[in-house]
């Protein structure tokens, strides 16, 4: 499926940077979500954290531009992130824009401007992190994130075995592959259980619990 082809929901372009501060930062590819929903990740095309941090001049440029309202500015109660823009996907996932406005209205370089291809990015990698609550590993016919995927059949696939708890039954399992992952977490937007089974991790994830209990 091709960037111009990502599935996306309409919604009013933000009327404002919302929430910006002024702050500093420190070393952290994803930021604990003040919300408890998980992690916020950095918008597309953003170079390593701490080269990240020192050319990022919080402006909210990106945030202005993002026609979905996806990326926000940290606010103080996120800590980590404050005055750094971060995309929460469970709030509001990156639907991979082909024109890449956000990355183009960056002034520094904090986002790469040599991401042409919204597919080509990485912001982090979705993976199965409630194996017992996911619905097509139980058994029922779900594959909602799989539908979802922008990459569709190369970032998430579905593998079909024999349900052994019936023995005649077939189980059509997701599978993440991390290579053609872009993290844009709309795979974890569309997850239709509370608490989804699916999320994104940054590359590296640190050892905290995704979700709050």
């Amino acid at each position: 499926m091709s960037a111009n082809n990502v599935k996306q929901p309409q919604k009013n372009l933000p009327t404002g940077v919302k929430g910006a501060l002024v702050g500093a930062g420190a070393s952290c590819l994803v930021l604990k979500a003040g919300s408890g929903y998980g992690w916020m990740l950095r918008p597309p095309g953003a170079v390593a954290e701490d080269d990240f941090l020192k050319k990022c001049l919080r402006c909210g440029r990106c945030a202005h531009v993002c026609p979905y309202d996806a990326v926000k500015m940290g606010k103080l109660s996120d800590g980590l992130a404050i005055g750094t823009p971060v995309i929460v996907p469970r709030e509001m996932p990156c639907y991979l824009c082909s024109d890449l406005p956000c990355v183009k209205a960056c002034p520094s370089g904090a986002l790469d401007p040599e991401l042409k291809d919204p597919l080509k990015t990485r912001m982090g990698t979705a993976v199965i992190s409630e194996r017992e609550e996911c619905l097509s590993i139980k058994g029922l016919r779900c594959e909602v994130c799989y539908r979802a995927c922008p990459v569709i059949d190369k970032a998430i696939t579905v593998e079909n075995y024999l349900n052994v708890k019936t023995g005649r039954h077939a189980i059509f399992e997701p599978v993440v592959h991390k290579k053609d992952c872009t993290g844009c977490g709309i795979c974890e937007k569309a997850c239709v259980l509370e608490r989804p089974a699916i999320v994104v991790q940054p590359l590296q994830p640190p050892t905290e619990s995704w979700y709050e209990s």
